[in-house]
């Protein structure tokens, strides 16, 4: 077991959410028990990422790559428009690409084409423009939010699995920023009109925080102007499937503090994972590159040395073997970040050849599950293995602990929470795998 105690809190700070120990290690019945900065600002500076890339080729003066053209020959197998498209134009979302396929502003052969799933073949001709990005806009919504933490400078949130933490092209309500907005009073704000959001998946700490370096704001998160930006200065988020703690910036003191503390890795983070088989040794550390999956952009990919790219980056974790689960089909795993890249323990169980429960993206399929649960647990269970599999609806992670330094006193602050109970009640179920069975 490990535990992570909190500092005490300021006499005026709000602290809701008091969990002082990994209880939930405990075999017992489940219970139900990035960083993100809204900031009232000027207008808002285009620029995409921290360092350029051969994706500059394709960016237009405001940043966005609206009007980008591409006009290529398909020298390759059959593929479907969108997908080759994308595989193209680095930087450019899918999303981006679906959209101007639709808009009538891809060509193939010299006939314009609107189906995004239209394969196309060896020598055809693509001819593409990139299209305006729909803006979008933040609106307060009345979202209960789990606060852990609150003072007059930062705000500590317990993120629910399946909300994403701000919107973007299929995620435009519901949103943690929409829930943010209703708890500080604000309104309606407008999102920077860039590319960078424009996927629904997490992107790099590092890639937030250059992304936002250049911005200047002279007003705070309590700002009530009716003109207000919102300015999404993420110093860290976590997938739209992974639960866990976020501290979020109300001024623009404690945003630079904190964006600095993620880019010298001295923010304390700590998950915990239900991993596909158990990982051997039972600790160590992972200290290889990520980069952009070629084959899948949604998904990121260990780079080893001699294929390195100065797209991928490096990338180090450290992970703990807490509990094996279900004879060896599973187990419970802690995981420490010394840096913050894209899905970075996603990938790096994926490497190791245990990907998360849940994580289909990552190799962590119903099915993988399912053989494993099979091999390791006794046949007379064999028949209530489908229903428990059913139960992985998302990737088990959760961000268990983190720890900062408080940006206007010093003071280290530690937090923890306990997963959800769709994790709590996934890992009770393994834990008590030769007793599985289930209600009719």
């Amino acid at each position: 077991m490990f535990s992570l105690s909190y500092s005490s809190a300021p006499s005026s700070a709000r602290t809701i959410c008091n969990s002082n120990s990994l209880s939930f290690l405990q075999r017992r019945k489940p219970s139900i028990s990035r960083v993100f900065s809204i900031i009232s600002s000027s207008p808002i500076v285009d620029s995409v990422t921290d360092e350029s890339t051969e994706e500059d080729n394709f960016v237009s003066k405001s940043g966005n790559y609206a009007g980008a053209k591409l006009e290529e020959i398909n020298g390759g197998e059959k593929l479907r428009l969108d997908t080759w498209i994308s595989s193209r134009m680095s930087g450019v979302s899918r999303a981006r690409v679906q959209s101007s396929i639709k808009s009538g502003l891809v060509k193939v052969n010299g006939r314009v084409v609107n189906k995004v799933s239209h394969v196309i073949r060896a020598g055809d001709k693509v001819n593409c423009t990139i299209s305006e990005m729909q803006p979008l806009r933040a609106e307060p919504e009345d979202i209960p939010l789990n606060i852990v933490f609150e003072d007059d400078h930062v705000l500590v949130v317990n993120k629910p699995a399946h909300m994403v933490v701000h919107p973007a092209p299929g995620n435009r309500t519901g949103t943690l920023v929409s829930g943010i907005l209703h708890h500080c009073r604000l309104p309606t704000v407008a999102l920077p009109d860039n590319d960078i959001f424009s996927e629904t998946e997490d992107i790099s700490d590092e890639e937030l925080e250059g992304f936002y370096s250049d911005q200047n704001s002279s007003e705070d998160l309590n700002s009530r102007s009716s003109a207000a930006l919102i300015r999404p200065g993420i110093v860290h988020r976590l997938d739209k499937g992974t639960s866990g703690l976020l501290v979020v910036a109300k001024d623009e003191h404690s945003h630079a503090h904190l964006s600095e503390q993620f880019k010298l890795h001295t923010i304390h983070r700590v998950y915990v994972s239900l991993t596909n088989g158990v990982p051997s040794p039972a600790s160590g550390r992972v200290d290889i590159a990520i980069g952009r999956d070629t084959n899948n952009r949604l998904r990121m990919t260990a780079v080893n040395g001699s294929n390195n790219t100065k797209q991928a980056r490096n990338a180090a974790s450290r992970y703990r073997v807490i509990e094996v689960l279900a004879g060896g089909a599973s187990a419970m795993v802690e995981w420490r970040l010394e840096t913050g890249r894209t899905h970075q323990i996603r990938a790096h169980a994926k490497y190791l050849g245990y990907p998360l429960l849940g994580d289909e993206v990552y190799g962590g399929t119903k099915g993988m599950a399912l053989s494993l649960l099979r091999h390791k647990t006794p046949s007379n269970r064999h028949n209530y293995l489908p229903e428990l599999v059913d139960k992985f609806q998302r990737p088990c992670l959760h961000a268990y602990a983190l720890g900062f330094k408080h940006p206007h006193t010093g003071k280290d602050m530690k937090f923890s929470c306990p997963p959800p109970a769709d994790f709590t009640e996934i890992l009770s179920l393994l834990q008590n795998i030769e007793k599985l069975s289930f209600k009719k």
